[in-house]
């Protein structure tokens, strides 16, 4: 098997395991915080992260991947980043409707690319700006109910998605530039991300519920699922990562939206949860829109394959040359967490 088929199975085998993950997590937590009360997501992230770390310090000592230190500074900002966009987007669900919520979603992509068009010149072929508008206006079609705006609200949601892209495209970023693994990178952000989130979540989560996390009753239930979500959310966490690094970040926010349909499907199907033609038509566009997205993808990447083929030759051709010395240096491609669940009472959950 040659290295591109292996790296097309392992993107195949990453984004399953991604989508897999996120939907199980959703309705995990969709029972913890619906049916059993428990609505604070903040925290609860905070502890999904503190067993992911643990759950890969085990793996560490067993050998299963390597530690490979780099910049700590790098490592400490990424790590603060993550948690404060996971911060900022409860703060954008609680301060805004459901609907304005799913635009701010909706908007991540678009705000990706531009950042990665300006900082990073990266390009998007017309046809990979087309599938994503038709599945944005899909998932606009399938989530966005009302639109009710107010000043705090909205600048909530326009800094969870600055941050939120910034996030993303510097997981994809930082594993290139320092050449680490998924896991790599996860082992050593989490921890700044669990301690940004332990120290916000509790006056973040009652600001928002007007609960105590603290003084909740937690029955045997309770407790179950609560380690039951964390359990899953080592898979989620480690998906969501992999994911960005053998892809790019504007790759996961698709995914992402596929989740959405998946949850909305499953929540009627298992949930009984409300449904309509709505629902449908805009799930319906949504997978043409991925579709497309995956078929332009395709075909850019066999294009760049084939020119770089083309150009391998006179590479060597110069390189053979005696007269021609080549300095060689490392070139740093740049090509650009997860989020955890965000509270919503009985409306909206997703991993």
């Amino acid at each position: 098997m040659s290295e591109g088929q292996r790296f097309q199975l392992g993107t195949i085998g990453a984004l399953s395991l991604s989508v897999v993950s996120s939907v199980s997590i959703v309705i995990c937590n969709k029972a913890l915080i619906s049916s059993l009360g428990f609505t604070f997501a903040t925290t609860l992230t905070s502890w999904h992260l503190l067993v992911t770390f643990c759950s890969l310090h085990v793996a560490l000592w067993m050998k299963l991947f390597e530690h490979k230190p780099f910049d700590p500074r790098a490592v400490m900002g990424f790590g603060i980043l993550n948690g404060i966009s996971i911060g900022l987007l409860n703060l954008s669900l609680g301060f805004n409707s459901v609907g304005f919520y799913q635009m701010t979603k909706l908007a991540i992509i678009p705000c990706t690319v531009l950042l990665e068009t300006i900082f990073f010149r990266k390009q998007f072929s017309r046809s990979i700006q087309f599938s994503l508008a038709i599945l944005l206006v899909g998932v606009g079609i399938a989530t966005v109910t009302d639109l009710q705006l107010n000043v705090l609200g909205s600048v909530m949601s326009l800094l969870a998605v600055i941050t939120t892209c910034v996030a993303q495209i510097m997981t994809n970023t930082i594993q290139k530039k320092f050449k680490v693994s998924s896991t790599q990178l996860l082992y050593q952000s989490c921890p700044y991300q669990a301690m940004t989130l332990f120290i916000v979540g509790p006056f973040l989560d009652g600001l928002l519920t007007n609960q105590n996390v603290f003084a909740f009753k937690y029955t045997p239930q309770v407790l179950f699922f609560i380690v039951l979500s964390c359990l899953i959310s080592v898979s989620v966490n480690f998906s969501t990562f992999l994911v960005i690094g053998k892809t790019s970040p504007v790759t996961y926010q698709v995914l992402g939206h596929l989740k959405t349909c998946l949850v909305l499907a499953f929540g009627y199907v298992l949930l009984h949860d409300p449904f309509s033609w709505r629902n449908i038509l805009g799930i319906l566009i949504a997978v043409v829109g991925m579709v497309l997205y995956s078929y332009c993808c395709t075909l850019d990447s066999q294009q760049k394959a084939n020119e770089a083929a083309t150009q391998l030759p006179q590479v060597k051709e110069s390189e053979s040359d005696p007269l021609i010395s080549v300095e060689k240096g490392t070139g740093i491609i740049n090509e650009g967490v997860a989020k955890a669940p965000v509270w919503n009472s009985n409306k909206d959950l997703h991993a």
